[in-house]
C-alpha cells in the first residue's frame, strides 16, 4: 500500500502483492493538472522507464526510508543509475527507481527521482519551508481499458508507517493530478 498525504488530504491505493514484469523500455504520456482556488495550470508529462526495480531494489529503498526517511532515500537513489526520465513541461528529471504492480484496473506504476522537480507554491505567503522535500514521486495507473489516472508530488518527503506503507507528504498545497495516462506506442 502507498499512502499519499497532502496537506490533510489522504488517498490510499492498495497494491497487489505480486509484481508484473512488463517489457521495459516503456513511455507513458499524461497531462498534469493543478487547481487552487480560481487558478489552474496544466502541463504535458512524459514518463520513460528503461528498467523496473527488482524485489531487492524495492527492499533497499524501503530500508533506506526506515533508517533515515527522505534524506536516506535521496542519498541511496542519488548513487543509483538512471532508470528513466520524468519530463514535466520542458523540465527533464532522471528517474532513479521505477516500481510496477498489478492493480484492479491494470498496472500501478510508481517512479521516484533523487531530486525535487519543483517546489509548487514556493515564495507564496504562508508556504512551507523547502527543507526535507528532497525527492519527486509519481504514482499512476495504466488501465487495461481507457486512459489511466494518478498524481505527481514534484517535491516530497517520504516515510513509512508501522505497516510498511510509504507515506508521501507533498510540498505543494494542491494535488497535481495526472490525467489521460496512456502507454505511448
Amino acid at each position: 500500500m502507498i499512502t499519499v498525504s497532502r496537506s490533510g488530504v489522504c488517498a490510499a491505493v492498495v497494491m497487489a502483492a505480486a509484481s508484473v514484469m512488463a517489457a521495459a523500455p516503456e513511455t507513458f504520456t499524461a497531462t498534469a493538472m493543478v487547481k487552487k482556488g480560481g487558478a489552474s495550470a496544466t502541463a504535458p508529462v512524459t514518463v520513460s522507464v528503461m528498467k523496473y526495480a527488482t524485489d531487492a531494489e524495492r527492499t533497499a529503498a524501503g530500508n533506506a526510508i526506515k533508517q533515515g526517511g527522505t534524506k536516506a532515500l535521496q542519498t541511496m537513489l542519488a548513487s543509483r543509475p538512471e532508470v528513466g526520465v520524468l519530463q514535466l513541461g520542458d523540465r527533464r528529471t532522471p528517474i532513479k527507481l521505477a516500481i510496477e504492480r498489478t492493480s484492479a484496473g491494470g498496472r500501478l506504476i510508481t517512479v521516484v527521482t533523487s531530486e525535487p522537480i519543483l517546489h509548487l507554491g514556493e515564495g507564496v505567503p504562508e508556504s512551507k519551508p523547502v527543507t526535507g522535500f528532497d525527492v519527486a514521486l509519481a504514482t499512476f495507473e495504466v488501465q487495461s481499458a481507457g486512459p489511466g489516472v494518478g498524481d505527481l508530488s514534484p517535491a516530497a518527503k517520504v516515510t513509512m508507517d508501522d505497516k510498511g506503507a510509504f507515506v508521501v507528504e507533498d510540498y505543494g498545497q494542491a494535488v497535481v493530478w495526472l490525467n489521460n495516462i496512456a502507454l505511448k506506442k
